[in-house]
């Protein structure tokens, strides 16, 4: 079995990076390259066709994901970081978001995919209108990033490449440490149905192309805790592969997001008697607004909601779209699960 965040030592962590730099840089020109289909997806694409039409072929040939890491609100202003951000598609499409006044930061280890991305930065911001560049590639691991200062952030990204990474704990480690407070971690990646046996993981074009490498979903949801994302929430999941390698195992293509808060959110769901009302003001999204899979926010109809998530939507840069009454007074814990699935969802210990 993999172990719990894959942590491997410094000579096999080295190894791991040098061969996935060889499979992206090297092996793979395109999508076409690949022999299983988790990182073809064309979600980014589909949810913002407008901004992708204006992206040239070869970063979209380069462009392997299994989701859009990007969040639906309105992003115009932020600073975003995304991780393993290959040939630069999601951070072209961030930085439309973000605008010109927005900031994103590209950080990938594989220099042909860098080379991609930087080369199309001049005819991409050209295509935006844009006066000069608010995005910039740089090289390195997303394990530590480096170039990234502490509480610089607003929004760290990630597009189907942390299952990829020999130390996941560390990713989440730093994506926590990069982060300003209030500051989200918004991404899509692969994750599994239970622990991934040395049969796959140890196959090494499974493990390139996003399912040798991916953790069991529970066990991610514990990494990400432990590296202080209180209460991460699951917004999407789709089947992405099943049986593989004669195991009968499931995979999943998910999207995840969690929050960075100073003061840590509370362990369980817990009832302050607070309720949020959605003001409709998010730009696409005048009807409803999806937090999670398990809270969509209807325009104008209040909605009791436990501590974490009114945390969630009162001291981000929701706030703006929402009115969340304070706390008060502790009432329990607050059925913050699943429809069919509320109250031993709280028992557990979180809304996910």
């Amino acid at each position: 079995m993999t172990r719990l965040g894959n942590r491997l030592d410094a000579d096999d962590r080295a190894g791991r990076h040098e061969r996935l730099r060889e499979y992206y840089g090297s092996v793979l020109s395109s999508r076409s390259d690949l022999q299983h289909s988790v990182c073809c997806s064309d979600e980014t694409g589909r949810r913002n066709a407008d901004i992708v039409a204006l992206l040239p072929r070869e970063v979209l040939d380069r462009h392997y994901g299994c989701g859009c890491p990007l969040p639906d609100d309105d992003l115009t202003g932020l600073t975003v970081l995304d991780l393993g951000c290959g040939a630069g598609l999601d951070c072209f499409v961030a930085a439309h978001k973000v605008g010109a006044k927005g900031r994103v930061h590209g950080l990938d280890m594989t220099p042909e995919l860098l080379a991609v991305a930087r080369r199309n930065v001049a005819p991409v911001m050209a295509a935006f209108r844009f006066e000069r560049p608010n995005v910039d590639f740089n090289e390195g691991f997303i394990e530590t990033a480096d170039a990234i200062p502490d509480g610089s952030v607003d929004l760290v990204i990630s597009d189907c490449v942390i299952n990829l990474s020999p130390d996941k704990d560390e990713v989440f480690r730093t994506a926590f440490r990069v982060l300003k407070d209030g500051g989200e971690l918004h991404f899509a990646d692969v994750v599994a149905d239970r622990r991934v046996p040395e049969s796959i993981a140890t196959d090494p074009v499974l493990a390139a192309e996003c399912l040798g490498g991916a953790l069991y979903e529970h066990d991610l949801l514990d990494v990400m805790r432990d590296a202080g994302f209180g209460d991460p929430r699951m917004l999407r999941r789709s089947v992405t592969a099943r049986d593989v390698a004669g195991e009968p195992i499931t995979f999943f293509s998910v999207v995840v997001r969690a929050f960075k808060f100073v003061a840590p959110l509370d362990r369980r769901c817990e009832d302050y008697g607070q309720v949020a009302t959605y003001r409709g003001t998010i730009a696409g999204l005048p009807a409803r607004y999806e937090l999670d899979d398990h809270h969509v926010f209807e325009a104008g109809r209040p909605a009791p909601v436990c501590r974490n998530t009114a945390r969630m939507l009162g001291e981000t840069r929701l706030a703006t779209n929402f009115d969340v009454t304070a706390p008060v007074r502790h009432f329990g814990l607050f059925a913050c699960g699943a429809p069919g699935a509320a109250a031993t969802n709280a028992a557990d210990g979180c809304c996910c």
